[in-house]
This record gives structure tokens, C-alpha cells and sequence, in this order.
């Protein structure tokens, strides 16, 4: 993991806007200081993702004191936001889930997408059986 300066601005009357200056044009906002935040994780690993394919290199973090030495960062807020060494791709995929799994979920959070990448890692790490269902390339016996 590797950790690069965030900085949160905010104007009157405007979300909370999140900017990087390791990274020209990669910015964000949030309604809330919270999902500002949780916004700049997802920007600047998506920024990273875009860079990588298109061969470009990855600057090293710079330091909080020469940041914020400079005038237009003064204002804002300075916090860490920590990236894989390689920004790992997010594929789109189709599942099916049962009516009410899905009205929970929905119930709980306003990103599923989020809540299920969250999720499965964790209920991986603590998987002591095989799953149930079909596995590729098995076939039901008849």
C-alpha cells in the first residue's frame, strides 16, 4: 500500500470537494465529510487504473510540508488515502440474488456494488466449507 496526500476543500454553499496534488486532475466531492472521503479512496485508484493502462508512470507521494507550502493548498484539509501498489481492475458482473437478500441490502446501504466488494473478502476470509452449488465445468448427476 501506498499513501498519497488528499486535500479536502469546501466553499460556501458546495460539497466537500477532494483533490490530490500527486495527481493533477484527479478529483472528487462528497455531500458529506464521510462520503467525501470514502469518494477520494475510490477516485484515486480509479486515476492510478487509467494511468497504468495507458503506460503512464505513477509519481511517488510528496511530503505534507511541501504541499501545504504552497498558497492555493492552505485552505484545506490534509488527510492520507491509501492505494494498493497496483490499483486492482473492478469488473462489471450480473448476479442473481434472492428478493428479499437484495431489499436487505438495499436497506443498509446506497452502494451495492460497495457493500458486496466489502462483503466477500471478509466472508472468504472466515470460509471453512465449500460452497454450495455447482462449480464450472462439474456436471449434476443425473
Amino acid at each position: 500500500m501506498t499513501d498519497y496526500i488528499a486535500l479536502i476543500h469546501r466553499d460556501a454553499k458546495s460539497d466537500f470537494g477532494v483533490s490530490f496534488p500527486d495527481f493533477p486532475g484527479c478529483i472528487t466531492a462528497g455531500r458529506t465529510l464521510d462520503e467525501a472521503r470514502a469518494l477520494a479512496s475510490e477516485a484515486l485508484a480509479f486515476h492510478i487504473e487509467g494511468m497504468l493502462e495507458d503506460g503512464a508512470e505513477i509519481p511517488p507521494p510528496s511530503a505534507l510540508a511541501e504541499i501545504m507550502a504552497l498558497r492555493a493548498n492552505r485552505d484545506a484539509v490534509a488527510f492520507l488515502v491509501s492505494v494498493p501498489t497496483r490499483a486492482e481492475r473492478s469488473l462489471r458482473v450480473n448476479v442473481m440474488l434472492p428478493e428479499g437478500l437484495l431489499r436487505e441490502i438495499d436497506r443498509r446501504t446506497d452502494n451495492r456494488s460497495r457493500f458486496l466488494a466489502e462483503a466477500a473478502p471478509a466472508a472468504l476470509a472466515g470460509r471453512t466449507s465449500k460452497p454450495a452449488g455447482r462449480r464450472k465445468g462439474r456436471k449434476r448427476a443425473a
